[in-house]
């Protein structure tokens, strides 16, 4: 009886999958494609490539202020203005912290290893590519996501694309479209995927069911974030810092260790960004537009430019000025794809194991087996997927409870913050990785475009906000705007 209960349970969720995979082929198909990249290099264009041009200017203002010690924290006036910042806000690098613990997670690793193994090499290159163009568009969201974000009486900051989107556009659809998209990425990307990539790496490495580790990783995620913005901002820059540079530092010494395969991984990326990869060994070989579709799709679920997420952490940070927040963007962009994303592709690509016929977190886990110790590779990929995975599940609770706020209301909020625990338990024991990256990509998909279509709409605002701070008038400081609610005003 139980076993056919269990038995027509797998056959459900093989037909779900099924459909969905359908459905994303058909979401992701090429006018998708040409759509983000029209936007992204709009963006880039008319900022001038400032990304590019002023990329100092990006590294003092976010990275150069934590070795300064001056965050960009905006001083509260009284003490009671202090009291309801620590209630409600974050500084901005806990704001940055928890963006990134939500971005530096299983699609920094598992999510790119993925990516090679469906799209082949070719994918990174155009995973580089869209990055430099995308980091202007996620400074455009975060900026407008400071400067429409809602104060409530308790200090409580709520912002985002849905914020802007209503406030400065008076698109309640959309809005809404966009909070269901992340209400979807929430429980599929972000709950399901990160513990489920645990609990297939600890049943790997030392034999654990994966129900009880994605239950472990499940209580403690609850743990955190019962605690409100506050805690998952602290715990985020506590982590945060720690596992980025074990993994960064693990990344380099193979490396070193393979510096000799250099030469021949970028010409692999590049070669084959522009020509059919050939099947070897277990890797079956894809054709050009694959390698556009997944490099696009996954590095923008593993930097999140234009995809909306970040803004709503971001929304909460006391910042001075909007677009000095919106440059973490732009910062957080540099740091996923060209240092965390990287080393996951380089790892793979200098080590062969790409034919071994391995997908997502076991195939990182073998390249790094193949030039460490066994038991050193295996203790520090455990470690790094573990905080990693946790991290991203944790952070991403604010997008959750941001978006089902939008959609269902505070008061349906008691009953439904409950339902983000539930889809890593269910789907633990799945173990087609690549099936499951399919949900990844169909909310990416959802969130992208209505948010998309949103930035692109509020171009004008931004820019004007953009060149308010960098002429140094600050008519449009944070603080100012707060108050006044008199936003940047757009021709209809």
């Amino acid at each position: 009886m139980i076993g056919a209960i269990f038995e027509s349970g797998a056959t459900l969720i093989d037909t779900l999958l099924d459909y969905a995979a359908v459905f994303d082929s058909w979401l992701w198909g090429i006018w998708t494609v040409i759509f983000i990249a029209a936007v992204f290099v709009y963006f880039a264009i008319r900022a001038r490539f400032f990304q590019v041009t002023h990329i100092g200017l990006i590294m003092r203002s976010t990275f150069g202020t934590l070795l300064r010690g001056d965050d960009g924290d905006a001083e509260p006036a009284s003490t009671e203005e202090r009291k309801k910042r620590e209630r409600g806000r974050m500084t901005p690098f806990q704001a940055t912290s928890t963006a990134l613990a939500s971005t530096v997670g299983m699609g920094s690793i598992a999510g790119i290893a993925t990516a090679l193994s469906v799209g082949g090499p070719g994918s990174i290159f155009w995973m580089w590519l869209l990055a430099v163009l995308g980091m202007m568009t996620k400074t455009a969201e975060i900026t407008l996501a400071v400067h429409y974000r809602d104060i409530d009486e308790s200090g409580r900051i709520r912002g985002g694309p849905m914020y802007y989107i209503r406030k400065g556009l008076g698109w309640p659809v959309l809005a809404t479209v966009f909070s269901l998209g992340i209400f979807v990425n929430s429980l599929f990307s972000a709950s399901l995927l990160q513990a489920h990539t645990v609990g297939r790496a600890f049943l790997q490495s030392y034999g654990l069911s994966p129900y009880l580790v994605t239950g472990a990783m499940t209580f403690v995620t609850a743990m955190v974030v019962v605690g409100g913005v506050r805690r998952i901002g602290r715990f985020s820059e506590s982590l945060v810092p720690l596992m980025s540079i074990t993994y960064v530092g693990g990344g380099l010494l193979l490396f070193f260790v393979n510096y000799q395969q250099i030469p021949e991984v970028f010409a692999l990326i590049f070669r084959y960004a522009f020509a059919p990869a050939p099947a070897m060994g277990g890797f079956a070989g894809v054709a050009v537009s694959q390698a556009i579709q997944s490099g696009m799709s996954r590095g923008m679920f593993s930097n999140e430019a234009g995809l909306g997420t970040a803004p709503m952490v971001h929304a909460t940070a006391s910042t001075k000025h909007p677009f000095q927040q919106g440059m973490w963007g732009a910062f957080e962009v540099f740091m996923v794809t060209f240092v965390i994303c990287t080393i996951t592709a380089f790892a793979v690509l200098s080590t062969g194991v790409l034919s071994s016929g391995e997908s997502g977190i076991e195939l990182v886990m073998i390249a790094f087996s193949s030039v460490f110790p066994e038991q050193v590779s295996g203790a520090l990929i455990s470690f790094i997927i573990l905080t990693f995975c946790l991290t991203t599940q944790i952070g991403f609770f604010i997008y959750y409870e941001t978006a089902a706020v939008n959609v269902f209301g505070r008061k349906a909020m008691k009953f439904i913050k409950w339902l983000y625990f539930i889809p890593p338990v269910v789907f633990a024991g799945v173990a087609e990785v690549d099936r499951l990256w399919v949900f990844a990509n169909i909310s990416v998909g959802i969130c992208a475009i209505p948010n998309l279509i949103a930035v692109l709409a509020l171009s004008g605002a931004f820019f004007k906000l953009m060149r308010d701070y960098l002429s140094g008038r600050n008519r449009y400081a944070a603080e100012t705007i707060d108050a006044s609610k008199q936003y940047v005003q757009i021709a209809k």
